[in-house]
């Protein structure tokens, strides 16, 4: 089964999304970036859900270092947060994020469609 990880320090964001994916994907959860590093280098998943909003190492630092890195540089990454402000969606598309859905998640085929369009550019060599 294909493997996402999930790096979200909000039980409740985490519940939400384990209710939403259960059964279609396996998931890793991280609650905060060191952890998610290191188990990103750890068990490669297929895809990340990084919430941008975390404790010490925000998502943009953990996504720069994921970048950075020759074995996860080409992981799809979705970028989970409350910022959706203008201009908010191109300034994280422009750090290097696949794709951006903000939460709170109303409608789950948003998000869903998202994690099979960065499956399939992933499958098909196009990331």
């Amino acid at each position: 089964m294909t493997t996402l990880a999930v790096v979200e320090d909000n039980a409740d964001n985490r519940l939400l999304l384990q209710a939403i994916l259960d059964g279609l994907y396996d998931l890793v959860e991280y609650e905060n970036g060191v952890d998610a590093l290191a188990g990103l280098a750890a068990s490669l998943p297929d895809l990340v859900l990084l919430d941008i909003s975390l404790p010490g190492m925000d998502g943009n630092e953990i996504l720069a270092r994921i970048r950075a890195d020759a074995g996860l540089r080409r992981l799809p990454v979705i970028a989970l947060t409350a910022h959706a402000m203008a201009g908010d969606r191109e300034k994280y598309l422009a750090a290097g994020f696949n794709d951006y859905i903000t939460k709170p998640i109303v409608d789950e085929t948003i998000l869903l469609g998202a994690i099979e369009k960065w499956l399939g550019a992933s499958r098909r060599g196009e990331l």
